[in-house]
């Protein structure tokens, strides 16, 4: 496994490869748990070259989080993707992704300002430029990505579309605790109390879903239920919405094309997780 942490230098090995050879890339922050490898499974499984990126990007923190706490272990990080068989792992610094003098971002119309990006103002902002800062320094035919941040997958496939960036983003699914909390590097943050208390998150999506299947449409009586969920566990909302998955914009009745999406405070910890109704 080859550890590169200049630019300039990914991007040389990145344009000297051939074009043929498909490269698969995960972009992560790091602190790696079962979800991320997953990803990094699926990608040396179905491409030639996987290259993995660990940069925990300040630009996506807002001036009130967790950037500074962010949990990091890159030993830890390292030491699972070699058991993974990784080809390259590239580990940019701050200095290099954002010189001196950098202007340039990427803004997401109607798509950054919403769920999670309401309560987040320029989270999505900083989550489109370093993506697109590293596709084009990495160039990879597939990026894999789980659906957990759901909301930011439809994002940068939006913004490879509109940019006419040849890389293709997978989807993969969600991986979850065996009582069904989705792994997150977050989860580390909670305490024995708490994270019984997590479990609401998934307890609420399966009451959604289990309204849907006995022919319920109607939002208010869905999203009613699924925040009594949330309340009963002493979960703190933030928002708890059913969107059409393709457009991310609220819908009033429900169908098989409606997910539901939420983030939630147990303690000082916010958690986001979702799924289709129809699942």
């Amino acid at each position: 496994m080859n550890i590169i942490t200049d630019v300039r230098e990914m991007q040389e090995i990145c344009k000297q490869r051939n074009q043929a050879v498909k490269t698969g890339f995960v972009p992560t922050m790091g602190f790696l748990h079962e979800g991320h490898l997953s990803l990094v499974e699926e990608s040396c499984r179905t491409s030639d070259v996987t290259i993995v990126s660990i940069y925990v990007n300040p630009s996506q923190f807002g001036a009130n989080e967790d950037f500074g706490a962010y949990p990091r272990d890159y030993d830890r990080d390292l030491r699972l993707l070699a058991e993974h068989n990784v080809d390259y792992v590239f580990m940019p610094d701050s200095a290099q992704m954002y010189p001196q003098g950098h202007k340039s971002w990427v803004e997401m119309e109607g798509l950054s300002d919403i769920l999670c990006g309401s309560s987040r103002p320029g989270h999505f902002r900083g989550v489109a430029t370093i993506v697109l800062k590293l596709v084009n320094i990495v160039q990879p035919h597939l990026m894999f990505m789980g659906i957990k941040d759901f909301q930011q997958v439809v994002i940068l496939e939006t913004m490879l579309k509109d940019l006419n960036q040849g890389t293709k983003i997978v989807r993969c699914p969600i991986l979850r605790e065996p009582d069904g909390l989705a792994m997150s590097s977050r989860n580390c943050y909670l305490d024995i109390k708490e994270r019984i208390s997590a479990i609401c998150l998934y307890g609420s999506i399966g009451q959604a879903q289990s309204l849907y299947q006995s022919g319920t449409r109607d939002r208010e009586t869905i999203l009613a239920a699924a925040k009594q969920i949330i309340f009963s566990a002493d979960g703190k909302i933030d928002y708890i919405k059913l969107v059409d998955q393709n457009t991310l914009s609220e819908v009033e009745t429900a169908d098989e094309n409606t997910r539901i999406m939420l983030a939630v405070y147990i303690g000082k910890t916010r958690l986001i997780d979702n799924d289709a109704l129809s699942a």
